[in-house]
């Protein structure tokens, strides 16, 4: 029952959001697709998930949090929290590097595995998105590096 009423609520809670961003305008046109899509597609995947919650037949109970979920939930806010407080001085390809690091000792990842995925989706991301989708990341301190 509480799923169901969670479900509802963030369902209201994406329309709401959805509503805002789609009054995001740049005074200038800085990217291709603009500032609406990304948390639009955020919000359409986040509404998707809701709906299922809400629509999908009763199956076996969802089991009680415990400790050990709580704080890897929390844990979990506080590594995405410093995601996007060090995206801008750190830049996109290292701040998204620790993310995906920190995300994957958070899930029982090894060590190295975690590090060397953290790095990849940092530089191949960056790449996706700055190189072939001509959306402009911050680099951070690979800026001063660079120059």
């Amino acid at each position: 029952m509480y799923v169901r009423l969670f479900a509802a609520i963030w369902l209201l809670a994406c329309a709401g959001l959805a509503v805002l961003a789609w009054s995001f305008e740049a005074p200038f046109a800085y990217d291709p697709v603009g500032p609406r899509a990304y948390p639009l597609l955020l919000l359409a995947l986040m509404a998707a998930g809701s709906l299922w919650l809400l629509v999908k037949p009763k199956g076996e109970p969802t089991p009680a949090i415990d400790w050990a979920m709580a704080r890897k939930v929390l844990l979990c806010i506080v590594a995405l929290l410093a995601y996007a407080l060090l995206f801008e001085p750190l830049g996109f390809v290292l701040s998204t590097a620790l993310a995906g690091f920190a995300m994957g000792l958070l899930f029982n990842g090894r060590l190295l595995p975690s590090a060397v995925s953290g790095l990849l989706m940092g530089v191949l991301l960056y790449v996706l998105f700055d190189r072939l989708l001509d959306v402009p990341l911050p680099l951070g301190v690979l800026e001063l590096m660079e120059g």
